[in-house]
């Protein structure tokens, strides 16, 4: 029996299976789909199994050298879906296959995720009654008559008399597996279902044996997740399984919470901040078939399970959904692909779609399904808009006399407040006011970004980190000046405004750590703090029913970004943040402050108004070829030599110029980020509505340099982003 074997190196020169053979003590246990070791030149290396055959083209075989799992690792439906990612995204596909595994399953060196084990104790089917117990011996029995208990539990009682049962062999003892997250579900009410929910459950599973893609547009408060879970329910009853993915990992532990007070145990989470070990054992609950529904961030999508009955993906304008290296893949056209070999529903819930989903929606390409009320008729926040051009001559740096007036009403009012600042950081950067100085990365093209609280200066893009000088590394005067304003600045005004509020902060540097995004959720639930502040990790999923304001600190920054979706970012960021006010009894509302006032993407915000902020950016777009009018694919070279970089950006367009008769090219140009780390980055994008060229040609630059070290070649069909 020959073995096709593909192995795990991300090199394009190997991006193909290569033929073993199947030593006979192996033969009963090699299938399609399983990890093997093979040698591969003067190595060892893993690799999966594709297909086997009884013959090869190769005279000269060497021999599978052992197997590494029991069971499938990539089942056939997953084997599949990476053949069609790599077709889509033009990576190897091996890569395509190790985004799908959770790193215990992957070959990395010196990277060993254990199973864990626990002692459990249990007694034997009868106890000698002519034996004499001591009270501690006797207390023990008592509590392992109700059942086996862990070894651990019972040596609390008392250790030597566990061992004294041992040894007479009243008890024995058995090494079980144990899941690391297996956490206690409180049960919580169930809310009975308006009209408009039970409609769109109606029109969902009417459709629940054939794969349609739904678009449901919900204000914020409208109720998506128990529509989710509604829907769920019902193919839950009928044996099958459903997978939920939510953008942010703040939004997982609500989510969560709700997920398990209704469904209990079946339920698996799939996300970035768990460790190896709980990825490991939550792919493998769902690999064996012991949970029903997963929900996690962008990679659960690949979750192995089997008969799924639908896929939903909240808040699904959230660029998260994109991986930025490859693959890179959308989350939302993987959800296709697998509601089309399932044949069952994929649901994208958003208050405030992508203009390329709803477009799609008004063509019929998805169904459209809407909630265009809150639950229980609450009305959505009323939105004051101040002008910061008027206000900052007369009030102070951060906040408006409007907006400070409003949060000590809160306070006194004993309700909470959320804020957002979409910058983290004390300051934007530093500058010497003597000669301009501003003090840079050296590794890459940008400001670093100055942290009060460690007294340091960080890049946001590689990590680099260095003390804050005390005087300006070019003139070599003394004074440094803090330029702009970060969520840890805020806070720090916030505290000498209001020193006996209790006010939490939530961005990267205060949730870096494992478990830091439940405990501040959990602690401001439960009116720990009565401020929460945040960049736009706060903004969308979140629900806090005590919550009656929300603030926007500067609404422009974003705003300014040269990207075309810039306006559509932030009428987003401004509608969803909007959203976590006014969610219980009391109504909410809403203070943004703004130096743009009369922007169209503000004054749709201002009054919920997704259809006319639709209408009118698509305007826009259409006048300036840009999506969805046109599909866009960004090409961008990556080098660590800038001259290089430059030259073969240039030979690309070439080829891009004679080959793509259908297509608009922009560029070639420097990228937005023109150096990361120490590499350069030159990039074109294509803009075109049909181009039958475009993946072959494509497909001849990537193989062109899959040889050249000194360029890297990044394609995405599905940039959100072309900075």
């Amino acid at each position: 029996m020959i073995a096709q074997v593909l192995v795990e190196l991300m090199n394009k020169n190997v991006d193909k299976t290569f033929d073993y053979l199947v030593p006979s003590t192996m033969q009963d246990k090699i299938t399609v789909g399983i990890r093997v070791k093979v040698p591969f030149g003067n190595r060892t290396l893993e690799g999966f199994v594709l297909s086997l055959s009884n013959d090869s083209n190769y005279q000269k075989l060497k021999s599978i050298i052992e197997i590494v799992d029991d069971t499938i690792v990539l089942n056939e439906e997953l084997l599949d879906l990476g053949k069609q990612l790599k077709e889509r995204t033009l990576a190897t596909l091996i890569s395509c296959y190790q985004v799908m595994l959770p790193k215990a399953l992957k070959a990395k060196e010196g990277v060993v995720v254990p199973i864990r084990y626990e002692k459990m104790i249990s007694l034997k089917a009868s106890v000698p009654k002519d034996i004499a117990f001591s009270s501690k011996q006797q207390q023990i029995i008592t509590l392992l008559e109700k059942g086996a208990c862990s070894k651990k539990t019972l040596q609390a009682i008392s250790s030597s008399s566990v061992e004294t049962l041992l040894k007479k062999g009243i008890i024995t003892e058995e090494k079980v597996e144990r899941y690391r997250l297996m956490e206690d579900a409180v049960k919580a009410p169930r809310y009975p279902l308006t009209e408009e929910q039970q409609k769109v459950v109606n029109q969902v599973l009417a459709k629940r044996n054939q794969f349609v893609p739904f678009l449901l547009h919900g204000v914020t408060g409208s109720g998506k997740t128990e529509v989710y879970m509604e829907i769920i329910e019902t193919f839950l009853k009928e044996g099958k399984t459903s997978i939920v993915l939510v953008p942010e990992i703040s939004l997982t532990p609500q989510i969560v919470k709700r997920f398990r007070a209704r469904f209990g145990s079946v339920v698996a989470i799939l996300h970035s901040r768990l460790s190896e070990g709980e990825k490991y054992d939550e792919w493998r609950k769902i690999a064996r078939g012991e949970v029903s529904i997963v929900i996690g961030a962008r990679s659960a999508i690949f979750a192995p399970l089997k008969n799924i009955g639908i896929i939903i993906i909240d808040e699904e304008h959230t660029a998260s959904y994109h991986q930025e290296n490859n693959p890179r893949y959308s989350a939302i056209d993987v959800a296709l692909i697998r509601g089309e070999k399932h044949q069952c529903p994929v649901l994208l819930g958003s208050a405030t779609p992508t203009l390329e989903s709803f477009a799609r929606a008004e063509r019929g390409v998805y169904q459209l399904l809407s909630l265009p009320h809150r639950v229980e008729n609450r009305p959505l926040p009323k939105v004051v808009v101040v002008d910061l051009n008027q206000t900052r001559k007369k009030d102070s740096f951060y906040f408006s006399s409007i907006l400070l007036s409003k949060i000590q009403e809160r306070i006194e009012k004993q309700e909470q407040v959320m804020l957002l600042l979409n910058r983290r950081g004390y300051a934007s950067y530093l500058s010497c006011p003597h000669c301009g100085y501003v003090v840079k990365c050296p590794n890459c093209d940008i400001s670093l970004t100055y942290h009060k609280n460690s007294n340091t200066l960080r890049c946001h893009y590689c990590g680099y980190g260095t003390k804050l000088p005390t005087t300006c590394p070019q003139c070599k005067e003394s004074a440094m000046r803090s330029i702009g304003m970060g969520t840890e600045k805020l806070e720090e005004e916030l505290q000498k405004l209001f020193p006996s509020v209790g006010i939490v902060r939530m961005d990267y540097d205060t949730t870096s750590r494992k478990g830091a995004h439940e405990k501040i959720i959990e602690d401001f639930a439960q009116g720990k703090y009565q401020i929460l502040l945040g960049t736009q990790m706060i903004a969308k999923g979140l629900d806090f029913p005590k919550v009656t304001l929300v603030g926007v600190i500067n609404a422009d920054t974003g705003l300014n970004i040269p990207d075309f979706r810039s306006s559509e970012n932030t009428f987003q960021l401004l509608d969803q943040v909007a959203g976590r006010s006014g969610r219980g009894t009391v109504a909410g509302e809403v203070v943004i402050q703004t130096f743009n006032p009369d922007h169209y993407a503000i004054q749709y915000a201002k009054n919920h108004d997704y259809l006319g902020f639709y209408q009118e950016e698509m305007k826009i777009r259409k006048q300036l070829k840009y999506s969805p009018y046109y599909y866009m694919t960004l090409v961008k070279v990556a080098s660590k030599e800038e001259v290089v970089a430059r030259m073969e950006i240039q030979k690309i367009y070439r080829s891009l110029e004679r080959n793509l008769k259908s297509s608009i090219l922009l560029g070639p140009t420097s990228a937005g980020l023109y150096k990361v780390n120490n590499i350069y980055y030159y990039q074109i994008i294509i803009k075109y509505k049909k181009e039958d060229a475009l993946y072959p040609t494509l497909t001849k630059i990537v193989d062109y340099y899959k040889s050249n070290s000194k360029i890297k070649i990044m394609i995405d069909f599905h940039a959100r982003s072309f900075l």
